[in-house]
């Protein structure tokens, strides 16, 4: 969450300073709360620039114990504890802070359990910056989010510990209630659901479509960014649960979700499916070859390994020059992504400014220390090309007045047209909700765009059947379709008490 422009030191020189900082901390207790607002915060190591580039290996290598110390250190334990009220899940984030002061890593990794089994994917991946980090005490006294206390790093760092030493333990649950639920989905609101119905002693079965469970969390998120180990450790507590699991089973094709109900003896139903239908500009050119929606490229890449040249489950073009259109987290794993594929130049084309992206700032400042060249105020008008992209002609822009999501609206600058040559486009300007359930289950009712139509307890138009996450909100972020999972089981669980 910094600038990035420090030099890049090792983990073991980041390791140094913080144990220096911690001796001097340490020897000046108890710190008032003018010491505790001057220590800096920790950075985060992480892979050089250089030579990152060159593997898929995770770029951020996590903090050591003494700047993990040192961090917790910053928080100032505040009574009213604002910062729980921005965690969608409402992690008891003042008390796992204070056991990592107190060196009690396996207690903070407890207290963080009792409302999260994803804590190490959170920790990496869930914007923190514009949600309990942005009301944090610290940022706020300090007038600047990115000097918050780094709730999601350390959340990482006991995760990782706990991961590293073996120590995992599956939660424990009731007894068996004998009732059956089914989980449509195995991405984070589907996991919520599945673990906390699991808790409560009923029994539950989680269909996922693809080969691999996880949903974007396995094929959206590349390696660099959340390995997929890790992934698999998550789905694994589950299972240890005693949560069923069966994949290549598409719920509205190999099985009507009624049929769960109906005939199969389910007692409730969630739909987590998420957004995966990817949306396109709609302009020329979009269906030559060497066109792809960042959804199919990064499901190559991620989940069926396309950047292992030798093993991939799949092909993939070598390409020289690529567009990646769109200017948010997905748009730049895409072109993160793109560079490991060896891609001799990365441009991330996008309407408006850097200030108004909405990638957070520390995936937008990785993308450009690997070399990720950004144009902004341009968007696309068309693609160039017989049956292959060879080039994209764009348009410049200017910022108008605010649209409804606050933002200055991009206004086209008439005659401003200008062609960049590429091989490669990427079409990463976000998801719809796969239309595939709510065609196949009559009395479904969904949205002009398809999102499944919930109350506040996220039960939908028909008994006995519940969503959330992307499937519901659109794309959103992994904690809050964790949000919604602990809503949706929260109601089965009152449905089957």
């Amino acid at each position: 969450m910094s600038s990035m422009s420090h030099k890049h030191l090792t983990q073991q020189e980041f390791d140094e300073a913080a144990r220096i900082s911690l001796d001097a901390l340490n020897s000046c207790q108890p710190l008032s709360l003018k010491d505790r607002l001057s220590i800096p915060v920790q950075e985060m190591p992480s892979q050089d620039p250089i030579i990152r580039r060159e593997n898929t290996k995770e770029v951020a290598l996590g903090y050591t114990e003494n700047q993990a110390k040192v961090e917790a250190l910053r928080c100032l334990q505040c009574k009213n504890a604002p910062c729980i009220n921005g965690c969608p899940v409402r992690i008891d984030i003042p008390r796992f802070i204070k056991e990592i002061a107190d060196g009690d890593f396996q207690k903070a990794i407890e207290v963080i359990k009792e409302n999260s089994l994803l804590s190490a994917v959170c920790g990496r991946v869930c914007p923190q910056e514009v949600q309990c980090q942005l009301y944090c005490t610290v940022g706020k006294s300090l007038k600047n989010v990115l000097k918050s206390v780094s709730i999601g790093r350390l959340e990482r760092f006991v995760a990782d510990r706990e991961r590293e030493e073996g120590n995992i333990k599956a939660p424990q649950g009731k007894p068996d209630t004998s009732k059956r639920v089914a989980v449509v989905g195995s991405g984070p609101a589907s996991i919520v659901v599945a673990a906390d119905v699991r808790r409560e002693g009923h029994s539950v079965t989680l269909f996922e479509a693809f080969h691999k469970t996880g949903g974007v969390m396995t094929y959206g998120i590349p390696e660099f960014r959340l390995p997929k180990s890790i992934v698999k450790s998550e789905i694994d507590t589950l299972k240890a649960m005693g949560v069923e699991i069966k994949t290549n089973f598409v719920v509205g094709k190999t099985r009507k979700l009624t049929d769960l109900i109906e005939k199969d003896g389910y007692e409730a139903v969630f739909i987590g499916t998420g957004a995966g239908l990817p949306k396109f500009m709609n302009i020329e050119g979009e269906n030559l070859v060497g066109v792809y929606s960042a959804n199919e490229f990064l499901t190559r890449a991620n989940l069926m390994r396309a950047y292992d040249r030798g093993m991939a489950a799949t092909p993939i073009a070598m390409s020289k020059k690529v567009a990646v259109v769109g200017g948010g987290n997905v748009a730049m794993d895409s072109a993160r992504t793109a560079v490991r594929l060896g891609a001799e130049e990365v441009y991330i084309i996008y309407r408006r400014t850097e200030n108004e992206m909405p990638a957070r700032v520390e995936e937008i400042a990785h993308a450009k220390e690997e070399g990720v060249i950004f144009h902004t105020l341009v968007n696309p008008k068309r693609i160039l090309g017989k049956l292959q992209a060879e080039a994209i002609e764009c348009l410049r822009y200017e910022l108008g007045e605010p649209d409804d999501s606050g933002r200055r609206r991009p206004v086209e600058i008439p005659g401003s047209e200008f062609v960049m040559n590429v091989d490669t486009v990427i079409i990463a300007i976000g998801n719809e909700s796969n239309p595939l359930i709510s065609q196949t289950t009559p009395g479904l009712k969904c949205n002009k765009w398809g999102n499944i139509i919930v109350d506040e307890n996220c039960k939908t138009s028909m008994d006995k059947v519940y969503a959330g996450g992307d499937i519901v909100l659109g794309a959103a972020t992994v904690i809050l379709a964790m949000g919604q999972g602990r809503i949706a089981a929260r109601s089965i669980n009152k449905l089957l008490a």
